[in-house]
């Protein structure tokens, strides 16, 4: 049962996602792009700054907040949802909770307004899920910085105009000598090398990020020196409540889409929604879908109320995106042949879902990260 204030978020978020996302989610995935005019209606809404300070622009939010605005969107358009989560949490983010006052001045109402779109340069070609083993390396060069490397699987890559970009400042093997920066993507040597053809969430655009001898002031150091891992962790950590939500408004898509079909498809001269496999597979879905609000909600809670979330947080990403690539499946059977095709848009549902177990840690990472949260316990 929401608080009153989370079922008016949801009432608005859901609303603005039936009416303005959901009847261009084909066109989004057909084109490969979110229409700058979406956009502009999401900073509208306050989507674009949900958890930026009202001082610096934004709406001022929590998690949780966060959480069912993410779900919506993603219910009526992966692509949207993801980037909404990753602007939020993986750039603006960072720079509420690590940035000066004057890098908070001088970013946050650009981020908030969706005049400026952000992203998170973590990866790299031979360091993803080890991401300490980077080799961009920024170095000292008295009055300014200058970065030298190469950056994968960047989400918002082609539009943004704000990067928060992790580097090494120290030559080593291992996380040690890792810092984070604040790059402006319009500065000298910053280049979208490719956008990547994906399987799904196509209108999110994925790129790679070449920066060649890039010029940063030495304000723009986020956070201490060789803390970069660190703050790496910790945005990834509330990241990841993104991706639950996002693959949790996938799976709700997927079940309704295949419950609605069920009991309007006659077979056999009833409808197959009278069929005890069908049932099943939707009582299923249903459940699946339950457990994955309620451990989201937990992740968030325990997050706005400055609890430790990493194990919870990782419990919601991989139990949400496994649910949404067994519900995203199952619904394609439910609708049969008719699943297949792109005239339905359950196929859709299902390439997006998968990615959801991929990025910002994969299913793997998230059991590690559980597993060493359990036995700490206990040592």
């Amino acid at each position: 049962m929401l608080d009153p204030q989370y079922k008016e978020i949801r009432d608005m978020a859901a609303k603005f996602s039936d009416s303005e996302v959901a009847p261009i989610a084909a066109e989004i995935d057909h084109k490969g792009k979110i229409p700058e005019s979406l956009v502009a209606k999401l900073a509208e809404n306050g989507f674009m700054g949900i958890f930026i300070p009202e001082e610096y622009g934004g709406s001022g939010m929590d998690y949780m907040s966060y959480s069912i605005i993410v779900e919506e969107l993603s219910r009526s358009c992966a692509s949207t949802g993801v980037l909404v989560s990753a602007h939020s949490s993986l750039a603006s983010w960072p720079i509420i909770h690590y940035g000066t006052e004057d890098q908070k001045k001088k970013y946050l109402p650009k981020l908030a307004s969706g005049e400026w779109i952000g992203c998170f340069c973590l990866s790299e070609p031979n360091a993803g899920s080890d991401a300490a083993s980077l080799t961009t390396y920024a170095e000292d060069r008295g009055d300014h910085w200058e970065i030298n490397g190469t950056k994968n699987w960047i989400t918002n890559g082609k539009e943004a105009k704000l990067a928060i970009v992790f580097a090494k400042t120290r030559k080593t093997e291992d996380h040690k000598g890792m810092s984070c920066f604040i790059v402006e993507t319009s500065t000298p040597g910053f280049q979208v090398m490719k956008e990547e053809d994906k399987l799904g969430i196509k209108g999110s655009s994925t790129t790679q990020i070449v920066l060649e001898k890039v010029k940063i002031p030495k304000e723009n150091l986020l956070g201490k020196m060789e803390k970069g891992f660190s703050i790496g962790l910790a945005t990834l950590d509330g990241g990841r409540i993104g991706i639950a939500s996002q693959a949790l408004g996938i799976g709700e898509a997927a079940f309704r889409y295949a419950r609605k079909y069920a009991t309007e498809r006659v077979q056999f001269g009833k409808p197959i929604s009278d069929l005890q496999a069908i049932q099943f597979v939707i009582a299923d879905m249903s459940t699946k879908l339950a457990a994955s609000r309620l451990l989201i909600a937990s992740a968030s809670w325990k997050k706005d109320n400055g609890e430790s979330y990493g194990k919870e947080a990782a419990q919601a990403k991989v139990f949400a995106s496994e649910a949404a690539m067994w519900i995203t499946t199952k619904a394609i059977q439910v609708l049969g042949g008719n699943g297949y095709t792109k005239e339905f848009p359950c196929e859709r549902y299902f390439r997006d879902a998968k990615i959801t177990e991929i990025y910002e840690g994969t299913s793997e990472v998230q059991r590690l990260v559980i597993a060493a949260n359990e036995f700490k316990e206990v040592r």
